[in-house]
Order: C-alpha cells, then structure tokens, then sequence
C-alpha cells in the first residue's frame, strides 16, 4: 500500500536555514520540495566533485574484492586521501594503456627479430638508410628479381603467407618503388618492448599497494562524499525555496509520513522562530510516494519499480500482481529440473550477498525457483525430460496440447481483476457515479465470459439460465451497455459518443490485450522444445557403447546445451510476465504513474555505509 503523508510549509529566516535543514537531517523524517534549480558555475563543480567522490567510493569498494589488493595500514588521519586516490588511479590507468601498446608492438615486432635501435641510428649518421617493407610471399616471388637488380635487399622474415625484408639506401637515393606496404622504423625490438611493458606493469603492482592503502581509508571518503552531498542538498533546498520580505524569510514545502508526523511537530515546536502549517495532501500535490507492504509483496516492489511508483492517492498494485507474475513465471520457463537451478542459485545468492537489495532479490528468485519446480512437476517436465514416459501411473497436466486455451483464460481472469481494482479505485477517489461507466463495461465483459467464455472451454462449466441467448444475459449486457452510455457526462448527447468512442476503445483493446497472453504458451513450450532437443542431440551423439563413454560425451553437451536454453528461457521468464502486468494488467487497473520517490534528509557526512 501507499503510505499516507502529511505536507508541511515551513516559513522561517533565511540565517537559520541551514541549521533548520541540519536538524531536519538529523530526524531523518522530512522530505524537503526540490524544483527548478539550476546549477551557477561553483555549483557544476561542486556536482561533479561529488560524481569523483562517488566513483572512487565505488571503484575502491570494487578493487577490495580484487586479487589486486593487499590488506594495508590506512593513511593518517588529515592526509588527502582522495587526491592521493585520485592522482595513483591516473598513473595506474596510464601505465596500463602504455603497457598495452608496448605488448601489442612486441608482438607485432617479434617477425623482425633482434635489432639494435643504435646501430640503425648509427648507420643513418653515415649516410646508410634502412626502410623496411612487408608484401604477401606471391608478390615478393614475383617481384624479387627485378627489386634485386636496383635495390639492396635482405629478406628478414618469410612465413610461408607474409614476407618482412629491409631495403638498404644511401643519402639522397631515389625513393623506392615497391608493390609493397612500408613499416615505420620502432623505437625498440619486440624483446626491448616486452622488457619495457613489464616494468609498466611492475610500477602498476606498486600503485596498487598505495591504492590498498586508500581502500583501507575508504571511510574517509564516503564521509567527504557525505558532506559534500550534504552540501548540494543544503543549496538544491535554499535555491529552490520562495524568498519573502525581501530575502529575509524563507518559505520551504517538507512531507512526512503521517505515522511519523508527530516527531516532526515536536522538532517544529521547540525549534524557534519556525512558522508551519501542516496539511493532508491534495490532488493537485506533487506527493512523494512510498509503499509499505508486507514481507512477501516487498519483494515484488523490485518488479513494480521498473516501471514506476503508483501515484500518491491512488492504489498499489504490487500485491495484486504479485501472484500472478509468480505463476506467469512459472508457466513461461515450465520445466521442474530450471525451477531446482533456480532455487539452489537463490539459495546462494542469499548467503553470499549482502545488501538489502540483493537480499530481496534472492529471496524472490527462490520464490521463482519454487513456483516453477511446483508447475514443472505438474506438467511433468524434468530438464526436458517427459516424466509421464517413466511414471505412466501418475497424471501430468498436458500442456502442449491444453494450455493454449487456459492462457487466454488466464488472461480474461487478470484484465477482469484489473478492471474490478479499477473501480474500486474511482469509487474511493471520486464516488460511486463515476466509477459506473467501468461497473457497465466489467459487467458486459463479465457476462460474455460467463455465458459464451465458460461453455467454449467445457460444456459442464455452463451456468444454468445464463447461456448466450438467454434473457439473463441479454438483460446483463443491457444493464451494462446503459451504464457504459449514459454515465459519462451530464450532457446525454456527450455521454452517449463517449460511452460509444470507449466502447470502440475497449473491445479493440481487450482483444489484443487477452491474445498477448498467448505468449505465456508460446514461450513455456519452446523452452520445453529446446530442452527436449538438446536431450535428442546429447544420445544422438552419444551412441550405444559403454556407458562411462556415453556420459562422457553426453555430459558436456547437456551442460552447455541446458545453460544455453535455461539462460534464454529464464529471461524471457522475467521480462514478458513483466510485460503483461505493465501494459495489459496496469492499463485495465487505471494505474496512474508517480514522479517522485520519498526520499527524506538524512545525515550521511558520519555514515560511511550510506552510499
């Protein structure tokens, strides 16, 4: 659910604001209006301080879990342990490139052998010149000869498809005219390169231990990072604050949780000469959302939030979809030996992992992981493997050629569901006569699913007296058709166009929306097909012979084989359920998106776990 807020204005004098923001910081409670600030030319810096600051946080918690790093003595307190940072990350980064660039010169100079720079040099203060050439081997046999008779030239590598050969000239000589591509003179041989590139990276092993040092230091950074997060926010707020009487007051907009509200009535009544109004939000509010839900539909708040949050006074729908995309999911990769993977990877992400975020996250894949198993036992799925073949007493949901027409099933249930949500939704927010014209349209397509829907899949789910063609349907669908016309405005011939344009809107909506579900088929059975033909092509290739050669080479193909189909189908797993709760269950639920997340000050310059 969304968490109720309270709205607060502050007016107080502008010398005491950043005070009052500290101590509203120090509540971590409040969440202070930020808009329309732009950033002066200090303030661009001071922004892209903070991005350094925060880079190298994160660049040096990374290089911690490295084989780079050494445990180390951290720097005395009061060294610049960002500048020393800053300045060992650049030498590391150019010694790399150059250590690279010399690699790739070694390598493409180990064809000239071993050469001395001196001597060529030498012989260029005498008048001698050396220019070197490489030509495909056709060419060089083609041409040798005659590049014989007016040059001097000494073959130096000839690997049967490349030919490298020196041209030796004297000062002032013609240049040469060769069917051949010239090769600038190095620096230095491919052994003087390498030399030279594995001293760069004994200077890098260096620098590391000096960045060990610095990721020992970390704290000490993460609380600049504070602070100078503390910073912008100060100005961000003042910027965007209503000046009064001439910039001697100021008037700033705040929100807290209304559970919560009551400490920051008492901060506001014993801090002084502090003004405030506290109020319930109003429609017309940029509100900051935040949702509160229970242990099991927190988790899907990973999935809601790559969309976007409910907007402040309307429903969230994370509980509501929060079991269907399990069974989406489950439908979609269908097969119990995927769902084990899954679960056993969750298993270690949750103990391997140590944030919240990761922590959730493999929670909700073991959830995935188990929901899958409990379908793919159901169809009768193992790895590919088809388990009504091995235990024929057992019964096994035929899903290739039974599922099709439940997806579509599946489907009518959750655009139904989204479309009752919304009008609970419209009743709550604007009354009961509004959210008619949605009861008339629920009701239409309630009743054709009932009366024509239900028979269509099984004769015996017909519903006596409620057959399409009886009177109790047509008078439903009556009842539903005047509500969807004549509800709409007060002006009838208003409402009846628009209730007649929703109408045309709706049955061409629902139609596509109900035939997207056929994907949660589509994608559960090519899984299960691929599954199944990697099997085919492991005994395919394994042969009759002797069992510890048939494993041998069975093994390899089913790993690969499976990883391949288990990566592909569990990806499709997570994004079309995704899919379909976002355009088709949202759209029919009337979900409205919020811009604005919740995000209360809080004091990071002492928390070194804030970022």
């Amino acid at each position: 659910m969304i968490a109720k807020m309270s709205k607060y204005d502050f007016v107080l004098y502008s010398g005491q604001s950043d005070d009052f923001i500290e101590k509203l910081r120090e509540t971590g409670l409040v969440d202070i209006t930020v808009t329309g600030w732009e950033a002066t030319d200090n303030e661009r810096r001071l922004v892209s301080d903070l991005e350094a600051h925060q880079k190298a946080v994160e660049a040096l918690r990374n290089f911690k879990k490295s084989d780079d790093y050494t445990p180390s003595e951290a720097f005395a307190e009061g060294e610049d342990v960002f500048g020393i940072y800053s300045s060992v990350s650049q030498k590391i980064s150019e010694a790399k490139a150059e250590a690279a660039r010399l690699s790739k010169s070694a390598e493409d100079w180990k064809a000239w052998g071993s050469f001395s720079v001196e001597q060529i040099e030498a012989l260029a203060a005498q008048g001698i010149v050396l220019r070197l050439y490489t030509t495909t081997k056709s060419t060089y046999t083609k041409n040798i000869d005659e590049w014989s008779r007016q040059y001097a030239i000494e073959t130096i590598n000839d690997d049967g498809g490349v030919v490298c050969f020196a041209v030796v000239l004297r000062e002032g000589d013609a240049e040469p005219s060769l069917d051949a591509m010239e090769v600038k003179l190095p620096q230095t041989d491919a052994s003087g390169a390498a030399k030279a590139a594995a001293a760069l990276l004994d200077e890098v092993k260096e620098y590391n231990a000096t960045l060990s040092r610095c990721a020992e230091s970390l704290p000490v950074i993460e609380a600049e990072t504070g602070v100078l997060r503390e910073r912008l926010q100060n100005i961000r707020i003042k910027d965007s604050a209503r000046s009064e009487a001439d910039g001697m007051l100021m008037v700033m907009e705040g929100w807290a949780e209304k559970e919560t509200s009551a400490h920051v009535d008492a901060l506001l009544d014993e801090y002084p000469n502090v003004v405030y109004i506290k109020s319930d939000p109003t429609p017309e509010d940029n509100t900051p959302v935040k949702l509160k839900n229970n242990r099991f539909t927190r988790l899907f708040e990973l999935i809601g939030s790559v969309y976007a949050l409910p907007k402040y006074g309307t429903m969230d729908l994370t509980p509501f979809f929060a079991p269907f995309y399990l069974l989406f999911f489950a439908i979609c990769l269908n097969d119990a030996g995927y769902g084990l993977v899954l679960l056993l990877m969750g298993i270690v992400l949750k103990f391997k992992s140590k944030s919240a975020v990761m922590q959730r996250a493999s929670v909700l894949t073991m959830l995935c992981g188990g929901a899958t198993i409990i379908f793919g036992g159901i169809c009768g799925s193992f790895f590919g493997i088809n388990l009504s073949e091995h235990f024929s007493n057992v019964y096994f949901f035929d899903f290739q050629n039974k599922f099709f027409s439940i997806a579509l099933a599946i489907g009518v249930v959750q655009i139904l569901f989204g479309m009752l949500l919304k009008i609970v939704l419209v009743s709550n927010t604007a009354g009961i006569v509004k959210a008619l014209p949605a009861i008339g349209w629920f009701t239409v397509v309630a009743s054709a699913c009932l009366a024509v829907g239900l028979p269509m899949m099984n004769e015996a789910w017909t519903i006596p007296g409620f057959v399409s063609g009886s009177v109790a349907f047509y008078v439903a669908l009556g009842l539903g058709a005047a509500m969807m016309l004549l509800f709409n405005s007060k002006n009838p011939l208003v409402s009846i166009g628009s209730g007649l344009w929703e109408t045309y809107n709706n049955v061409t909506g629902i139609l596509s929306d109900v035939l997207s579900y056929i994907r949660l088929f589509a994608i559960g059975l090519s899984g299960g097909v691929l599954a199944l033909v990697f099997n085919s092509l492991a005994e395919g290739f394994a042969g009759d012979g002797n069992i510890v050669v048939r494993i041998l080479i069975m093994l390899p193909i089913l790993l690969i084989g499976h990883g391949i189909n288990l990566f592909m189908s569990a990806i499709s797993s997570l994004v079309h359920p995704m899919r379909l709760t976002f355009v088709e269950f949202y759209k029919n639920a009337g979900f409205e998106m919020s811009n604005r997340t919740f995000n209360p000050l809080k004091k990071e310059s002492n928390n070194a776990n804030n970022n």
